[in-house]
């Protein structure tokens, strides 16, 4: 069997209003806006298929949701760094398709329509404690925790079920537009999740 180990950081912008229910009910509350249309990037610090190392690359996501995230028929599609290999390439569409189990063995089952997969630059930086996105000719994010009671500490989800990880750092789009594959959405001010993430399939 084909092991993967995917290790660093992902944040996600989506069209809830602040903060987006799917995390606590576990995709069984209803989106906000009766539908869900997000994106996210991936900074992997370290990761590997097989003997293919993936340290140092950079994903991005797309989701388009009809209604509620579990009972499925997503429309995905799945962007990669241009530094990638092809061989990485190949290797990044069998996880995020499904295909090879693990954490996103879920999207095997839940997306209903895959568009493929498009390799272009991608950046992720950490600017404070913003994170500043950008998936060339597609999308582009700044995306920031939201604030607690302790001024200098973000609200945090913790140790929650959710697939993505346990603890969600609540935040917000200062600025979040996607535009590919027939969307054009401009998310600022909604709602975003920022997860470390160790994902893999053993």
């Amino acid at each position: 069997m084909e092991r993967w180990k995917i290790k660093g950081e992902l944040a996600l912008s989506c069209s809830c209003t602040v903060f987006c229910p799917c995390v606590l009910s576990l995709g069984e509350h209803p989106p906000t806006e009766d539908r869900c249309q997000t994106w996210a990037g991936i900074r992997i610090d370290e990761g590997h298929f097989d003997d293919l190392d993936f340290a140092g690359l950079k994903l991005g996501l797309m989701m388009d949701l009809p209604g509620i995230m579990s009972r499925g028929n997503w429309t995905a599609a799945l962007f990669v760094d241009d530094k990638a290999s092809a061989q990485a390439v190949r290797a990044m569409t069998r996880i995020f398709t499904g295909r090879v189990g693990g954490t996103t063995h879920l999207l095997s089952i839940l997306v209903g329509s895959f568009l493929g997969v498009r390799q272009t630059p991608i950046s992720y930086e950490t600017k404070g404690d913003t994170r500043v996105i950008k998936i060339d000719g597609f999308a582009e994010g700044a995306l920031t925790p939201v604030k607690g009671k302790e001024s200098d500490q973000n609200v945090v989800i913790r140790n929650s079920q959710y697939w993505i990880a346990p603890d969600v750092i609540v935040a917000k789009a200062d600025k979040s537009r996607f535009r590919g594959f027939g969307r054009n959405w401009n998310l600022a001010g909604r709602s975003c999740e920022i997860c470390q993430i160790d994902w893999g399939n053993g």
